[in-house]
């Protein structure tokens, strides 16, 4: 069974009509890029000015599971994984964990192969691709926005939602309409910048339904290549907020780059957004709370 971009849409809505029925077994899935394929390889800074946000985060599907009902639980295995060979980046005004820092708008290109993803500024990463939205449709009436997430997934952002990973979804509506998009070539725990590596893809995913399994949001089984290994540069930021807390490490972290490599601030904000992890490190010693930021040695150079 194949599902085609001719399939995608915009919105979470319990009433759209199912593109495919499958009760158990695998699907393989073209992906859009988050950007809906708006950019290409000519795009530069001044591209992100006509970007139609209305057509931002495009998703697969819907996939109705027959028998799927509210109460139950979908679980879908991610089998393949198989990203394009080009993807984009990008530094959008008012966009970001560091708007107010960063308003002026950044285009990075990125050139994708199996193991590795080259940025056109430089630093090369680990390829770690993975699916930024999974979900299925919610039981309010829609449309729903797809970028905020909510209990029954959507724009999750989970790098670890990759090939050999699992998510078991808690089903909202009859036939649990079941969705996905927004491929990431690499991407950092956080998306500080609002980006991770855009990248359109195909997927392979199996589904199964579980019945009479109610669970209060995603739960996820991650495969051990998704999580990172080896020494790397970590950044704090330190207090009674955590969005401010993480707003410090952040800063911190495009600081000691900009100093240790020589990048631009904006390269080093959109570095760490595709290649650093953000981690609530401490949240029990009140007042104060730990954010830490991990940027692996390896892609410094």
């Amino acid at each position: 069974m194949h599902l085609g971009t001719d399939t995608v849409h915009y919105a979470w809505d319990r009433d759209l009509a199912p593109a495919l029925e499958l009760g158990a077994g695998t699907v393989e899935l073209d992906l859009l890029d988050s950007g809906a394929g708006q950019f290409d390889a000519t795009s530069t800074a001044g591209s992100l000015g006509s970007l139609d946000f209305d057509r931002v985060n495009p998703v697969t599907g819907p996939i109705l599971v027959p028998g799927a009902e509210p109460g139950d639980a979908v679980l879908v295995r991610v089998l393949e994984l198989a990203p394009a060979s080009w993807g984009w980046s990008a530094n959008i005004p008012g966009f970001g964990l560091l708007a107010e820092d960063f308003p002026e708008a950044a285009f990075v290109h990125s050139r994708i192969g199996e193991k590795e993803v080259e940025l056109d500024f430089g630093p090369v990463l680990p390829a770690l691709p993975m699916i930024g939205t999974l979900g299925v449709a919610l039981p309010e009436a829609g449309p729903h926005p797809l970028l905020p997430p909510s209990r029954h997934g959507g724009n999750m952002d989970i790098r670890q939602l990759g090939a050999g990973s699992s998510v078991l979804l808690p089903v909202g509506v009859p036939g649990a309409l079941l969705s996905l998009g927004d491929a990431h070539a690499a991407m950092g725990d956080g998306e500080i910048c609002g980006t991770g590596v855009e990248t359109s893809a195909r997927a392979v995913i199996e589904i199964e339904l579980v019945k009479d399994r109610p669970i209060s949001g995603p739960i996820l089984q991650t495969a051990p290549a998704a999580r990172r290994t080896g020494a790397a540069l970590v950044t704090t930021g330190v207090g009674p907020d955590l969005l401010a807390a993480a707003k410090d490490a952040a800063r911190s972290l495009v600081d000691e780059t900009v100093r240790r490599t020589g990048l631009s601030p904006v390269h080093a904000y959109i570095l760490a957004s595709l290649s650093a992890d953000l981690v609530i490190s401490e949240i029990v010693d009140l007042p104060n709370f730990v954010v830490s930021l991990h940027l692996p040695f390896e892609v410094l150079g």
